[in-house]
């Protein structure tokens, strides 16, 4: 088991910054918190993480990718409710005006302050005096609400419509919700993912990658009939995992235990979490080091069914990377609500079904010019209405009160064989924090222990991750033997997938050792015998093994 110190994670952040894996970004100016780059190395890890998750969630057969914009406009955010619903809780030092989040500096002193109200998390700041985090101190601001979204404009001058930077890339599946139903010839399940950037401006960015202000989200919304049969099969993960239920102890158990039990409430959200557990596993996270928590009642979304976070122990403690969550129907009916447009599915039934209609709705040759954009709205609410409302009314839009008049409306009255009927359907959603994952990656992949004891760091990365492939390295630049490294590392790179380096700077120690601190699980040497006979020297990096082959072979 690795041991997480402070010196270990000293040692780390050193190598990541000076390897260009991760650096805080803008640092020739100083820098800004809670922003980072990935550098030439970490770029392609980055880009390797993404595509094994892509990769991960389409082999499913019924999931599409999509790509949407950042900039999203006031009324979808406003619909989703995170305008009105998206804050933190903020307190500022007084001595040194430093802002941090009230709950975070109260855990110490409160099982779940995340779930306290703002009164509740005053008096146990004014209580509790904890000490500032910048400079000791424990004199504080009152507690206050701070939305986290970027504000923006979108458009110039007075024309311009308020706007944010997306918070979560959710939103935008959810929108497109028309174009997946008939993509998919609208028959569910099915599913839309997206990865892309997202934007909270953190009250108080800290512990390097986990709280970021821009940051790498991976998010799946999966589709379904509420009413459909389900299925006990799960795939992937089939071992014991450490699960914490309804704030309980933790116990080990499969997830398909987990599911017959009831402690996960739905088939598609415990087939998400293994498929979770088999991709964190897939590319490098230790497995004795993840566990499941549910959200309890105080801490779960009013509109969640069931929620699940995948933890991951480091060297920050246990801190969350996956949330599974059943978000019902909230989402597609939110903006149904603030749009009048359907946003549902057609479900048949096994035998037509008789019904008579007396009811209200809306005359759209006089009401359409009255009502402009309200009309769709007007019309879904004048449809719930019963037959013996007279008129005029007053119908509630977006939090507005609407008059309708008698000659805005008409009287349906039939006989109807009703074949099916339209529903919303409930969504499954796992959203994961690609940064926190690579961050991950990163500590279990991390050993700075070398032989009897002695320092010496290595990344051992998963295959399916490693931001370089192969390092090729000529023992001399001389006699041919430069050419030839060069060549091969070209062929190499002209490879789909593959990515080499050439490094021929140094004692061949020292370049083994480069190597091996950048995580790259293959080494190949040109020597004196490389050019007389065409072989080459593999060395493997976790064991040091060594190897002849022929350099027709380094393909295969």
């Amino acid at each position: 088991m690795v041991e997480f110190s402070e010196q270990r994670l000293g040692s780390l952040v050193s190598i990541l910054r000076r390897r260009g894996i991760i650096l805080p970004a803008f640092e020739i100016h100083g820098g800004a918190k809670g922003f980072y780059d990935f550098g030439p190395v970490g770029g392609r890890l980055h880009r390797r993480v993404i595509q094994h998750w892509v990769s991960h969630w389409l082999k499913n057969g019924n999931i599409v990718e999509l790509s949407c914009p950042t900039v999203t406009p006031f009324q979808v955010l406003e619909a989703s409710g995170h305008v009105g619903e998206f804050s933190d809780s903020m307190t500022t030092c007084n001595s040194c005006e430093e802002a941090s989040r009230a709950d975070l500096i109260l855990e110490d002193f409160h099982p779940n302050p995340d779930a306290l109200s703002m009164e509740e998390l005053q008096d146990l700041l004014e209580r509790s005096q904890p000490a500032c985090p910048s400079c000791g101190q424990s004199d504080w601001s009152s507690v206050e609400l701070q939305n986290l979204m970027f504000n923006t404009a979108i458009g110039s001058g007075k024309s311009a419509k308020a706007g944010f930077l997306r918070p979560e890339t959710a939103q935008g599946m959810f929108t497109s919700f028309p174009s997946i139903y008939r993509h998919f010839r609208e028959r569910l399940p099915f599913g839309a993912l997206q990865v892309g950037k997202g934007y909270r401006n953190e009250i108080a960015p800290r512990q390097g990658m986990i709280r970021l202000r821009e940051f790498n989200m991976a998010e799946l919304e999966y589709f379904i009939d509420p009413e459909a049969p389900l299925s006990e099969e799960i795939d992937g993960w089939s071992e014991p995992v450490n699960l914490i239920a309804d704030g309980k102890g933790e116990e080990s158990l499969t997830f398909s235990a987990a599911l017959k039990q009831g402690m996960i409430r739905h088939t598609t959200v415990a087939d998400f979490m293994s498929k979770t557990m088999t991709f964190l596993v897939e590319v490098g996270i230790d497995a004795n080091l993840i566990r499941f928590r549910q959200h309890e009642a105080d801490e779960m979304a009013h509109y969640a069914r069931d929620c699940w976070d995948a933890e991951v122990y480091g060297s920050y403690g246990w801190v969350e990377c996956v949330g599974i969550a059943h978000r019902g129907c909230y989402d597609l009916e939110a903006h149904e609500n603030a749009t009048g447009q359907r946003l549902r599915a057609w479900r048949g039934f096994s035998e037509p079904r008789i019904e008579q209609v007396d009811g209200w709705t809306i005359d759209g040759a006089v009401a359409g010019p009255v009502f402009r954009g309200d009309a769709g709205s007007i019309k879904i609410a004048l449809e719930k209405l019963p037959a013996d409302v007279s008129f005029p009314l007053e119908v509630a839009i977006d939090e507005r009160m609407v008059k309708v008049s008698q000659e805005h409306v008409k009287r349906v009255q039939r006989t109807e064989s009703i074949a099916g009927e339209w529903y919303i359907p409930h969504v499954i959603e796992p959203a994961f924090g690609i940064d926190r994952i690579i961050w991950h990656i990163l500590d279990h992949a991390f050993n700075d222990t070398g032989k009897d004891g002695e320092e010496y760091s290595m990344l051992r990365f998963k295959a399916a991750v490693a931001p370089v492939d192969y390092c090729v390295l000529p023992l001399f630049e001389k006699d041919g033997m430069g050419e030839l490294a060069l060549k091969i590392h070209q062929r190499l790179c002209a490879e789909a997938n593959v990515v080499s380096i050439l490094d021929g700077s140094g004692s061949i120690g020292r370049r083994y050792a480069r190597a091996d601190e950048i995580g790259v699980p293959i080494c190949i040497t040109v020597d004196h015998q490389s050019v007389e006979d065409g072989t080459v020297t593999l060395r493997q990096r976790d064991d040091g093994s060594q190897t002849r082959i022929n350099i027709s072979d380094l393909t295969s």
